[in-house]
């Protein structure tokens, strides 16, 4: 199993409208749920810590294999998401890692 780990910083010019950003990048994102195969699990975090170095956001997901994360990459409906979120995102963070679980 593959872990697929991104953490972003959301842009938004006052609280309100990045918190906005947020709901919308976490709705985008649940909404692959069964649309992606090899996709086992996701979820979405939001920061409540508020320490300066926190990134806003984390995506937590496991694949079943990294052909399944490669070809999630390139799925159409992941792809729809990076489109519609666009440059909401201003920072990107990833790790990618392995599991000895199945």
């Amino acid at each position: 199993m593959i872990r697929h780990i991104v953490m972003w910083n959301v842009r938004g010019d006052t609280p309100a409208h990045k918190a906005a950003n947020i709901e919308r990048l976490q709705r985008a994102f649940h909404g692959l749920r069964g649309r992606v195969p090899g996709l086992l699990h996701i979820e979405i975090g939001v920061d409540h810590s508020r320490v300066d170095y926190a990134c806003d956001v984390v995506l937590y997901s496991e694949f079943e294999s990294q052909a399944a994360l490669d070809a999630y990459a390139a799925h159409p409906e992941h792809l729809r998401v990076k489109q519609e979120l666009g440059d909401m995102r201003t920072h990107r963070y990833q790790v990618d890692y392995q599991t000895g679980e199945r």
